[in-house]
């Protein structure tokens, strides 16, 4: 299989392990990874904010960038669940039934990198050892949009040397919500709030997620707090081979 990799804006300004780590995890699974240059941000903000209208270009683009790939995978549920979930629509807002078919037609070849390990590849052992012990938040795009299930959870399972523990009431939001934690901030401090004391609970050394922007505001909040509790990108954690 050959996947072209989207990298997501956050990846690539912030978590470039991230992005590292989701090419060796594939790479290790005999998937020949490429990565188109011209690529850029999902337009998942933008929407948000309601510049709806102003995501065309950007929903253009991506099909013009990513349109001939076998496969298109990202670290990042929300960015899959923006391609998948809301780029027909916005085409279709926009009068344009063109490009509305073209998404059509590529979005079922767009997978977060959970659900093209499990349920593409069939795949759930990818090699990896990690001895610490972790939970895991389930990201409310990946849950809620993308239904990927249990699919990060099997793969976490799989790990060698990990001890997984169960994050109570983890189906609850972070809070982030990409720019509702701007809009709403006391309400974000709130939910994130709850997310840490269940975090803390499980007394665990990592907080892993399939989203970089849930754990931007989760680890924000832990390194705040001083818990000792860092958080890792699911990749990181399946890239890993600490022996």
């Amino acid at each position: 299989m050959r996947a072209s990799l989207f990298i997501t804006c956050l990846a690539d300004t912030l978590f470039p392990q991230t992005g590292r780590a989701t090419v060796a995890v594939l790479e290790r699974m005999g998937v020949e990874v490429d990565f188109p240059v011209e690529q850029t941000c999902c337009g998942q903000m933008h929407a948000n904010t309601g510049y709806g209208h102003e995501v065309v270009g950007l929903v253009a683009r991506f099909v013009r960038v990513f349109g001939e790939a076998e496969v298109v995978v990202t670290p990042s549920g929300s960015c899959a669940a923006m391609v998948r979930e809301g780029y027909e629509r916005l085409a279709m807002e926009a009068g344009d039934e063109t490009l509305a078919a073209e998404v059509r037609e590529l979005a079922p070849r767009v997978f977060e990198l959970s659900e093209l390990l499990v349920r593409r590849l069939g795949v759930e052992d990818v090699g990896a050892s990690f001895h610490h012990r972790v939970t895991y938040h389930p990201t409310c795009h990946s849950l809620r949009l993308l239904g990927v299930g249990d699919a990060p959870l099997a793969l976490l399972r799989a790990v060698r040397g990990i001890d997984l523990v169960e994050l109570p009431e983890a189906e609850q939001c972070c809070g982030f919500g990409g720019t509702f934690a701007v809009k709403n901030a006391d309400t974000s401090t709130a939910m994130l709030t709850d997310k840490l004391r269940r975090i803390l609970d499980t007394r665990a050394d990592v907080c892993t997620a399939a989203d970089s922007s849930c754990l931007m505001h989760i680890g924000g909040g832990l390194a705040r707090s001083r818990a000792g509790v860092r958080v890792m990108h699911l990749a990181e954690i399946l890239a890993s081979e600490d022996g």
